[in-house]
């Protein structure tokens, strides 16, 4: 007998081991920040305070003895974005990026016990020091950092903050701002994913199973992920507690250019494709976001048509759930509900995923097709498809 999918709750992740696969040794206690870099921080910060409902943290820059870049952070529950952009420098290597892939996520900083150890742990698997472990310090303490280079000119650092007491990091200010829009109700980061190019998945799985000690969660193939015209491949891999997934994607062959080709050729080269973010109320979290003036892909009404019969009982309400275009999906664990915004930069590029999870661990498989359909419309409409 099917369970009653009305009474499971929202799916949460506390730091006891639930995949036995991940080898864990560096270990990672979650998601630290996600750094953006943009052409201008000021209004990036401002836009997701107003849209996504995060709110003022701290400021880096000449006031606080910054003098290559600016930056503001933002915070919405366990979520912590930063926004920075290039001042006048040479080799300033955040113009370069800005120049290269547009805005875009540089930086994935994984929160740990030990920087000096998850850097000797990782580098010592292979992979490449993108810096060695180094010491920050103010009066509120100090903080351990450390970094190595992932896919294209991504990267992840390290940090260490059991010694540090203040707002954000040295360099940083508390930013007091008199305008702090209410939260859409963001709790914490799901997931994020990865896009990169031909071939090069299994390289990437590889590294995080073996440089990482992360284990692969679920692998779809092209005949999971596929319309009439596009298909791609996807390894989600995960760490040992499951605070932190990255999906990772790569085109396959179609009759027209998939979702990921066209990121990587307005990206010019592998990325960070979307932010998931999880939501214990999906529908409310969507509704503010539309009233924000943040825009949702739609699929089509007939999706709904069958939802029902897939996925069986769910304690939201279907017509709400259509009305807003938010997608459902089941496993053996329970079920999600999901809904993907547009681009949010000018390149199309980069989007968020808002998600619920109801007890299940997956990714939404039974949404890819009208999904992928709704993504080809919009490549259609920009004449990249």
């Amino acid at each position: 007998m099917r369970e009653d999918l009305t009474k499971i709750n929202n799916t949460t992740y506390s730091l006891e081991k639930i995949f036995p696969d991940a080898q864990d040794f560096l270990p990672l206690l979650g998601t630290d920040y996600v750094e953006f870099y943009v052409g201008n921080a000021k209004q990036a910060a401002h836009y997701y305070k107003t849209a996504l409902g995060f709110q003022s943290m701290a400021y880096a820059g000449l006031e606080t003895g910054v003098t290559d870049r600016t930056s503001y952070v933002v915070v919405q529950d366990k979520i912590r974005l930063v926004f920075t952009t290039p001042m006048p420098a040479e080799n300033n290597e955040i113009f370069e990026h800005i120049q290269k892939h547009g805005d875009g996520v540089k930086v994935v900083a994984l929160w740990v016990d030990d920087a000096k150890k998850a850097w000797e742990e990782t580098t010592i698997r292979g992979a490449e020091s993108y810096f060695e472990p180094r010491t920050e310090e103010d009066k509120d303490g100090k903080m351990v950092k450390s970094g190595i280079k992932i896919y294209g000119d991504t990267v992840h650092i390290f940090v260490e903050r059991k010694n540090y007491n203040g707002t954000f990091m040295p360099g940083f200010e508390k930013w007091v701002s008199h305008y702090n829009p209410s939260s859409v109700g963001l709790k914490y980061i799901d997931h994020m994913v990865a896009n990169v190019d031909w071939n090069e998945m299994n390289i990437w799985e590889k590294f995080y199973n073996e440089t990482m000690g992360f284990a692969n969660l679920i692998t779809f193939d092209d005949k999971d992920i596929s319309t009439q015209y596009t298909a791609l491949m996807s390894k989600v891999m995960t760490n040992g507690n499951g605070r932190i997934k990255f999906p990772i994607n790569e085109p396959a062959e179609g009759k027209k250019k998939s979702q990921i080709e066209e990121y990587l050729d307005f990206y010019d080269g592998p990325g960070i494709q979307h932010v998931a973010v999880a939501t214990d109320d999906i529908v409310h979290t969507v509704s503010e976001m539309k009233k924000r003036g943040v825009e949702f892909l739609y699929v089509p009404g007939t999706y709904y048509d069958t939802v029902a019969e897939r996925v069986g009982e769910i304690a939201e309400d279907m017509k709400i759930l259509k009305e807003h275009g938010i997608l459902v999906d089941r496993d053996d664990e329970g079920y999600l509900l999901q809904i993907f915004t547009k681009p949010l930069t000018d390149r199309p590029t980069l989007f968020f995923e808002i998600i619920q999870r109801k007890g299940a661990q997956s990714f939404g498989k039974g949404n890819f097709k009208a999904l992928f359909e709704s993504i080809e419309a919009e490549q259609a409409r920009r004449g990249t498809l």
